[in-house]
């Protein structure tokens, strides 16, 4: 198909861990999608924790991920927008993909129509009830006062400690929590919220990332909700064509 009318969404690929070979790996393969998505796509939405870590100094950025960030700068350079959502591993993004990429980062969910469907899109971290203890550390991260200290760190420790911690979290590892729990469910905040997000205003589709899950559920009669899954175990994506969307595993052909 020639014609660009496809969107695509994509998340959690926690590019930085767990390891340097095993993450260039991924981050080979991803660029590889990205080359073949380029064809028919219209826009492309990152939903969040595309790195590990990242974090911004007014003049440093971290180091690596060099053919990923050309991609997407051909790519966006090319005219295909491009929408990247902060997670809660690369929350501290500023104006490098702005100024350099020309990729606008979204923090808060948005609202999308596309071809009369309704979207509602996010990364997912935060939302939804209970999960008290992430969502005070949230605004503590999120705080101008704390990101100005962690400013005047090193990046030799800073990013070195960083990536310790999160290779500590069970986000960052994937497969921890590998399963549905079920709707209702403490753990499945996300479909709960979308279920109570439906009462308020109709949306055909819920799309999040963070769950690194990938679930496409029926929560209305027309409404589905979808979590993306990941690139570190799944290596899902959605694709939407303008009147089917569906959940989809990357599989490359093999070289010849």
């Amino acid at each position: 198909m020639g014609e660009k009318k496809k969107i695509y969404f994509v998340s959690d690929s926690h590019f930085g861990v767990p390891d340097y070979a095993s993450s260039l790996e991924r981050e080979k393969l991803f660029v590889k999608w990205l080359d073949e998505i380029k064809v028919d796509a219209k826009e492309i939405y990152f939903l969040g924790d595309i790195f590990d870590f990242w974090f911004e100094y007014k003049t440093v950025v971290p180091k690596g991920y060099v053919r990923l960030l050309g991609k997407l700068a051909e790519i966006a350079d090319s005219g295909i927008p491009i929408y990247y959502f902060k997670g809660n591993h690369d929350m501290w993004m500023f104006d490098y993909f702005p100024k350099e990429l020309g990729i606008p980062l979204y923090r808060e969910p948005i609202t999308k129509v596309f071809n009369g469907k309704k979207f509602f899109i996010a990364h997912g971290d935060g939302i939804g009830p209970g999960d008290r203890g992430y969502k005070f550390i949230k605004k503590v991260f999120s705080n101008k006062v704390c990101q100005w200290l962690f400013a005047r760190i090193h990046p030799n420790f800073a990013i070195k400690l960083a990536l310790f911690l999160s290779r500590k979290s069970r986000y960052s590892r994937g497969g921890d929590d590998d399963f549905f729990h079920g709707e209702g469910t403490p753990k499945e905040r996300l479909i709960t919220f979308a279920k109570n997000k439906l009462k308020e205003e109709h949306f055909d589709y819920f799309i999040f990332g963070h769950r690194h899950l990938p679930i496409d559920l029926m929560i209305g009669e027309t409404t589905r909700y979808l979590n993306i899954g990941d690139w570190i175990t799944h290596f899902t994506y959605v694709v939407f064509d303008g009147e089917k969307l569906e959940l989809k595993n990357y599989k490359p052909e093999k070289d010849c």
